[in-house]
This record gives C-alpha cells, sequence and structure tokens, in this order.
C-alpha cells in the first residue's frame, strides 16, 4: 500500500501493483471459503489461530492479512484464541477484546473445533503434531502457509487443508504409513 501510495504521490498509475492488491485480497477470500468448507457453519465455532503479524520473526501487524481473516471470522461469530511469538502485544492494542490469546500454540489448540495456521513461524512448523492432535477437539487443520506435508498430517490424524493442494484425511493414508507417522 505504501508503494502504491508514493506511485500515486508521483502521478504513477502502477496497475501492475494495484493487480498484485487484488490477488492478495482474493487470497483471503479463498482462505476464508476454505475454512467455512471445512467447518460447514461458522457461528460459535471455537477456532485456535497461530500466526497473527505480517511475516514470522516480526511484531508487525500493520496490513497483515491474519488480522483480517480473523476479523471476517469473527463478525461470522467464531470464538478465537490466538498465539504469535511476537505479534500479541501489538495486536491487543488494535483488536475487540473477545479475541483471546494464549500462551503458546499448544494452548491455543486446546479445545478448538480447528486450527488455523496463518503466519509462517519456524516455531509452528515443529509443532509435536501428536500432542496438537491431542489439544485439538477436532483433528482439522487449515493452513494458509503450507508448513506441513498433506501426507504426513494425515498419518497423524488430521484433516488437513493447505493452499493449492488437495485436502488430505487420515483414513485416505495407507495403514503402514498411519502406523509409522512422525512428526513433519
Amino acid at each position: 500500500m505504501a508503494f502504491r501510495a508514493v506511485a500515486r504521490e508521483c502521478g504513477y498509475d502502477f496497475r501492475l501493483l494495484d493487480e498484485v492488491m487484488r490477488i492478495n485480497e482474493d487470497q483471503r477470500d479463498r482462505f476464508l471459503k476454505k475454512v467455512r468448507s471445512a467447518l460447514w457453519t461458522l457461528r460459535g465455532k471455537r477456532l485456535g489461530v497461530l500466526g497473527l503479524a505480517f511475516k514470522g520473526g516480526t511484531d508487525d501487524i500493520r496490513e497483515s492479512p491474519a488480522i483480517l481473516i480473523v476479523q471476517a471470522l469473527m463478525q461470522e461469530g467464531c470464538k478465537i484464541t490466538a498465539y504469535d511469538p511476537a505479534a500479541m502485544d501489538r495486536t491487543q492494542e488494535v483488536m475487540n477484546s473477545n479475541l483471546k490469546y494464549a500462551g503458546s500454540a499448544y494452548e491455543a489448540a486446546t479445545g478448538a473445533d480447528a486450527l488455523l495456521i496463518l503466519t509462517e513461524w519456524e516455531e509452528f512448523a515443529n509443532l509435536d503434531l501428536r500432542r496438537l492432535n491431542d489439544e485439538l477437539k477436532y483433528p482439522i487443520v487449515i493452513d494458509g502457509r503450507n508448513l506441513y506435508d498433506p501426507e504426513v498430517m494425515a498419518a497423524n490424524g488430521f484433516t488437513y487443508y493447505s493452499v493449492g493442494r488437495a485436502a488430505s484425511h487420515p483414513e485416505a493414508v495407507p495403514t503402514a504409513l498411519r502406523n509409522g507417522a512422525k512428526k513433519a
């Protein structure tokens, strides 16, 4: 948005940048459709959210797609518990008080109908998948950052949705792989 503002100040019609911004908005809409499809209805659902920052390694939430997705889900009646290694203090300054904050990724997942991964943090890519499965009410992960291999997630008992790949389901995994499932 800053580049677009500078371009406009200089009198330059930066159509490519406008198109990139439109594509980014479409990605958020597609992710929300994926959440709706996985859960059927959103009102009253309890969701764990991993990641609030614009990108991993920062507390910057300006123009964060994660924040926009959380706000949209809350408007649809979801109850959200979020965890981010760096951005929770900044988020508390701008979000309404209905958003709950967790002290860890596992705490965000505890009792959730599904877990959403919205920011790419190394910590999230290295979670103990068996423990994560135990924490969730339903073992559903909707991964907006493609942190995991779909077969590994299915082998660990998850219904796993990611971006640009087919959903994976535990029953679709061969028994030998399921019995030897390891952390991703």
